[in-house]
């Protein structure tokens, strides 16, 4: 009787790790939100947040999914970071990338992993309570990145604020990696739109702080690993666990944080979390 338990038992597991491996972390999906957050008469926007792709250039399916987004034809584009997969995607990405075009702009900030190249760990460490500045792998391309990217006509804003169709914009670089540098965040000073994008959400407080309206981020990949009922085990921030993805109100700002659309090389699995890209139809108060 225990060994039919422990073969059943071993073949759970077996199914598991194929469902998660194989079936969920390539089944892509487009999440759809609706946000009361623009002022009032203010003309309703389309925002599609893409965010951790960590695409390597072998990945046919996550390219072709990712092309077919220009059909949802979004006023802007929003791109929370950590691009690439490995150090030779660097072609793939702004190819594939570039095939969104946008009414107004597309933006994007940089993540850790666009940085370096992702190194093996431990996923324990990811549940001890004080985290450390994680050890970088080999530099990646992410030069040539930023460049093509821009001849394709997206706009970096790491560190930067500007002004984009009318809208207030602030971009943030990696707080996990400490590149943000929050003294470009203003604060509130009228009573436009402001929206603020960044990698990391460990400075979504600050900037709900600030009086931005919108905070969109990527970084957490949702968790990547679920528990039905509890919801994620991990958020690798600062984030309370429950926050890890999805829409959130953080005082009177909007919260979106991304569960993205990759995993890292070395970790290859989703589980009650789907990869996803996400449109945010936004609407006047």
């Amino acid at each position: 009787m225990l060994w039919w338990i422990l073969l059943a038992l071993v073949g759970l597991g077996l199914a598991v790790a194929f469902y998660a491996v194989v079936i969920e972390r390539n089944w892509y999906a487009i999440r759809r939100h609706r946000l009361p957050c623009l002022p009032p008469g203010a003309r309703p926007l389309r925002i599609l947040h893409i965010s951790d792709l960590h695409l390597r250039s072998g990945q046919q399916r996550k390219q072709r999914f990712l092309r077919e987004l220009a059909r949802l034809e979004p006023d802007l584009v929003v791109g929370t970071g950590d691009y690439l997969g490995d150090e030779v995607s660097v072609d793939a990405t702004v190819a594939t990338m570039a095939a969104i075009e946008p009414r107004a702009a597309a933006l994007f900030v940089l993540g850790s992993n666009d940085y370096y190249s992702p190194v093996p760990k431990n996923p324990l460490r990811y549940f001890r309570k004080h985290r450390q500045m994680p050890v970088p792998g080999k530099p990646n391309p992410w030069p040539a990145l930023v460049e093509g990217l821009k001849e394709a006509g997206w706009e970096l804003i790491n560190n930067r604020a500007l002004g984009v169709d009318g809208i207030d914009v602030v971009g943030l670089d990696d707080a996990h990696i400490g590149l943000a540098d929050l003294s470009v965040a203003t604060p509130r000073d009228g009573e436009g739109f402001r929206l603020a994008v960044a990698h990391s959400p460990d400075v979504a407080r600050e900037l709900a702080d600030l009086g931005y309206d919108l905070i969109m981020c990527g970084h957490t990949h949702g968790g990547q690993v679920r528990v039905p009922g509890v919801g994620a085990l991990v958020t690798n921030s600062t984030l309370p666990r429950g926050m890890a993805r999805g829409l959130h109100r953080l005082g009177e700002a909007w919260l979106h944080v991304s569960a993205g659309l990759g995993t890292s090389m070395y970790a290859p699995y989703r589980f009650a979390c789907r990869p996803e890209v996400s449109v945010l139809e936004l609407v006047p108060r």
